[in-house]
């Protein structure tokens, strides 16, 4: 009886290897396990693989740990909730968030299909791969493969305090929303070949705070090697930091957001951060969540570290939209704006209400526009000069300016492209059937989805069937500008962003540092 059933045992351990061994249609092996993707047309699709372990419990506020392999085959075929955040992501939402989301192209595992990874915008408070607009489908179709990462945000993703420094090997504390991107691409690196992806050509792309994100891991020496192009859609993160933030000065130093973690703390009625990884994820008070310079993720203004040639030299697409100023302008009272500038800006003040003026009674574009260049056109026209001047590798500026030409009787008349609206152009999913999608929209999406995917396939923006799309640099300034059309133009607002960059050299003072103080 006992070699009965020995050999039984055996055979059903020699059933489930063979089993194993061998992948039906839409099942890929990674190196924690078996996938069960979807089957759709030409792809196969996997949503909510996990890359790291739930950062829950005493993981709370710490690095991400590697996933744990599990037996049988894992059903990917959902997205996995988004991170705890005050909106609520068509997926839900759940401190356990650390999933991705793959769109392959590739009928066999070693095609080498480049890759093309995306960073959620959210202003580090919000966001979720789940939302629709991200659906990778059309761009996959063009040849890529397409990658979603989740990340921490908010209090979760980015809290510093000093008990948290004092237990980490590396003495810092925040960016753990930065990490998680990290180790997601690290996860790709190990991984995406199974799905026909190259690991030698993965591109990281990103809108709004996802940008930034790109910008920060293009200078952080953690995510060295991790990726080889970078695009970000009005991102960018140029400017020094400062104790009371402002768009395009969003960052504090280690020391002030240990500051306030501590007042967080107290916020949230408890002494330590044992009794705050006892609070339940939904109980947490809100807190503000955005990436900090620690000395070991960001190592410094990065700024700094472009002119000293400390960063992750690859290509880049940089560009931001024409309107940006239309959503982060807080007021319609020219008064009010002046006022506004004056308290951020100081002896600079004058100088750029000339540069961006306001009306007699409004606040025109002309205005709108210091908001835009101070939170996204100077930091990606500095970016695209300092890779130019600096790397080895090409800068491609572009300035998205699509919309209709709004009548002088219509309220959004004298108005451009607001912020995020890029993006369905990008991952061209702008609804053809809605009689509001022209097609103007429908040609600038295609070019844009075009442009993209041949950035991620030869590390430039060219090839058939869009403009030829020159390199950026102060010696030939020209930029892509996409809308109604594809057509080269200068920067824009060049001399206005002159006197903004003024600013900026003047804040890396000591006198510049002071003052912000």
């Amino acid at each position: 009886m006992q070699k009965i059933t020995t050999y039984l045992v055996a055979m059903l351990m020699l059933f489930a290897t063979m089993s194993c061994s061998k992948s039906e249609p839409g099942q890929v092996k990674t190196k924690d396990g078996w996938l069960q993707g979807t089957i759709q047309d030409s792809l196969t699709i996997f949503k909510g693989i996990p890359f790291a372990a739930p950062p829950i419990g005493n993981l709370r506020w710490k690095a991400p740990r590697p996933v744990e392999k599990w037996e049988g085959i894992k059903q990917t075929t959902e997205f996995a909730p988004g991170p705890m955040q005050g909106g609520n992501p068509p997926s839900g939402k759940s401190e356990d968030c650390l999933y991705l989301n793959i769109w392959t192209p590739a009928q066999t595992a070693d095609e080498k299909i480049p890759v093309l990874v995306w960073i959620y915008g959210g202003g580090f408070g919000a966001g979720a791969t789940s939302e629709t607009v991200y659906n990778g489908e059309k761009l996959a179709k063009k040849g890529v493969v397409l990658v979603s990462i989740a990340y921490r945000v908010g209090i979760l993703g980015f809290m510093a305090h000093p008990e948290l420094s004092a237990e980490n090997p590396n003495k810092v504390s925040g960016n753990y929303g930065l990490l998680d991107m990290i180790a997601g691409l690290e996860w790709i690196q190990e991984n995406i070949s199974a799905f026909g992806g190259d690991p030698n050509k993965v591109t990281i792309f990103g809108e709004s705070a996802g940008g930034i994100a790109v910008s920060m891991l293009s200078a952080s020496p953690l995510a060295k090697g991790l990726f080889h192009g970078a695009i970000s859609q009005s991102g960018g993160s140029f400017g020094p930091s400062r104790p009371t933030t402002y768009p395009g000065e969003n960052q504090k130093t280690l020391q002030d957001a240990e500051k306030d973690g501590v007042l967080y703390t107290e916020t949230a009625g408890v002494s330590s951060i044992a009794e705050l990884r006892g609070i339940l994820a939904d109980s947490l008070p809100g807190g503000r969540g955005w990436p900090i310079i620690d000395g070991y993720v960001i190592p410094d203004d990065q700024y700094t570290l472009y002119e000293a040639g400390k960063f992750n030299d690859t290509p880049i697409l940089v560009g931001y939209n024409s309107d940006e100023g239309a959503s982060f302008t807080r007021t319609k009272d020219p008064q009010e704006f002046i006022t506004s500038v004056k308290e951020r800006y100081g002896a600079f003040a004058d100088d750029l209400l000339k540069a961006y003026p306001v009306g007699d009674s409004t606040v025109p574009k002309t205005a709108r526009d210091l908001s835009r260049d101070a939170a996204f056109g100077w930091h990606t026209w500095s970016w695209a000069r300092l890779q130019a001047k600096k790397g080895q590798h090409k800068a491609y500026f572009y300035y998205f300016d699509q919309h209709p030409d709004y009548p002088e009787d219509s309220p959004r008349f004298g108005y451009g492209s607001p912020h995020g609206q890029d993006v369905g152009y990008v991952f061209m999913n702008l609804d053809a059937s809605n009689p509001e999608t022209t097609k103007s929209d429908l040609e600038i999406s295609e070019a844009m989805g075009t442009y993209w995917t041949n950035f991620a396939k030869y590390g430039n923006p060219n090839g058939e069937n869009v403009p030829e799309w020159p390199a950026f640099s102060d010696a030939n300034p020209e930029v892509m500008y996409l809308g109604p059309t594809p057509h080269l133009g200068p920067v824009p607002s060049a001399e206005s962003l002159e006197v903004l960059d003024d600013y900026f050299e003047w804040r890396r003072t000591p006198e510049g540092e002071v003052w912000a103080k």
